[in-house]
């Protein structure tokens, strides 16, 4: 996980969506780390001792670790895979154990389309917390915020906020059924190990690796994870490796040998050959094809 985060100020284009994001970021807080970073702004920082009031909803997602969470209205533990709300008006403070850290990531936002669903008890801020569990689906949606609120693209505003209102659609339908953390040993395990992949892309380079976070032996691991994804997970790792070359070949800035060292690969002759065996293209005919295409 590469830290980042951005605040924007209030728009009135943002706002016709009915939901204006204010902050977006994701943020890996190593154990025994001072939290909150002192780098944001003095509007959005608090202290553990005197918490803070926010003017915006904020909803954060905590994907590894555990902690506290507090408002006046709760007190509450944070584990792995609980995703929580804060209201606006409403003085809070939240923190990681410093045991274990945490990877959280977070959207905040106002506009009517919450205050309506608020209206209409949709949600509640003396049930802020859902044990949503590690839910690949939600991750990929906070990543499509993030990745429009770099880019700041055309038009980023609407999928910004368009992405945050299927998030919060998601956490409605979760909590209307009545899920909790009963999935079961294998489920849970498949959908963490997709994210550890996911997280660490360019910093692991064997799929055995993720089996000490996991605490599970790689033999029945890898039995599992096959039998819930139809492949291996060295095979679903591959996979995005691939995919995330692709993304890298389309910036002309980086050599094929870069990406190939980019993304753990032993070599850039193997890096050259899998991509061929994976796409039908060599690296380089794989670029020159992309590169065309925008011209």
């Amino acid at each position: 996980m590469n830290n980042f985060f951005k605040y924007f100020p209030s728009n009135d284009k943002a706002a016709i969506w009915g939901l204006n994001v204010l902050s977006v970021g994701c943020t890996r807080i190593l154990p025994n780390a001072i939290y909150p970073e002192s780098n944001h702004p003095a509007h959005h920082h608090f202290t553990w001792e005197t918490g803070r009031v926010l003017q915006e909803y904020t909803l954060i997602y905590i994907v590894n670790g555990n902690g506290i969470l507090e408002t006046e209205s709760i007190k509450e533990r944070i584990l792995d895979g609980t995703i929580f709300m804060v209201y606006p008006n409403e003085r809070h403070r939240y923190k990681p154990d410093k045991e274990t850290g945490w990877d959280e990531y977070w959207v905040s936002f106002s506009g009517d389309y919450m205050d309506k669903l608020i209206a209409n008890n949709s949600f509640s801020k003396k049930q802020p917390l859902s044990h949503l569990g590690l839910n690949e689906k939600v991750l990929q949606l906070f990543g499509d915020v993030l990745s429009a609120s770099k880019d700041e693209n055309s038009g980023f505003q609407a999928i910004i906020a368009s992405a945050t209102i299927h998030i919060l659609g998601m956490l409605y339908a979760f909590n209307q059924q009545g899920r909790n953390n009963d999935e079961g040993l294998i489920e849970q395990t498949v959908k963490k190990a997709k994210i550890l992949f996911r997280e660490n892309l360019l910093e692991i380079t064997d799929s055995k690796t993720i089996t000490n976070e996991l605490e599970v032996g790689y033999s029945w691991f890898r039995k599992v994870f096959k039998e819930n994804t139809g492949i291996s997970p060295g095979q679903y790792f591959i996979q995005l490796k691939i995919q995330k070359a692709k993304e890298l070949l389309g910036n002309p800035q980086y050599a094929v040998k870069e990406v190939a060292y980019m993304l753990k690969f032993e070599s850039p002759f193997y890096f050259s050959k899998l991509f061929k065996q994976k796409t039908g293209f060599t690296p380089l005919q794989f670029r020159n094809m992309v590169l065309t295409s925008y011209k």
